[in-house]
């Protein structure tokens, strides 16, 4: 079964986020990882969710998704995330 990364994050740092942002796809890719979806207009047709930048990664599986989210090389570069936006990060399992 295809494992998940799903993000909603609100840039607060636009500049200080691009240390994260530019080097996300050669560790996503060093995983098996590929964007499905990486920022761009959400339309909300139902309920109220908050959304601000939605990204969903597709990986081969659950275990490729848990090597790159405990991987040394985006472990690396998190912190740029998370110092310059808020939000939530999933792992989910899915088909």
């Amino acid at each position: 079964m295809k494992g998940y990364v799903i993000a909603n994050i609100e840039v607060i740092d636009a500049e200080g986020y691009e240390a994260y942002r530019s080097q996300t796809a050669g560790v996503i890719a060093q995983y098996g990882g590929r964007f499905l979806v990486r920022g761009g207009e959400v339309e909300v047709r139902e309920g109220q969710p908050g959304i601000a930048r939605f990204v969903v990664i597709e990986f081969p599986d659950m275990d490729a998704a848990r090597a790159f989210y405990g991987s040394p090389e985006y472990q690396a570069i998190l912190p740029h995330r998370t110092a310059n936006s808020n939000g939530s990060l999933f792992l989910v399992e899915g088909a």
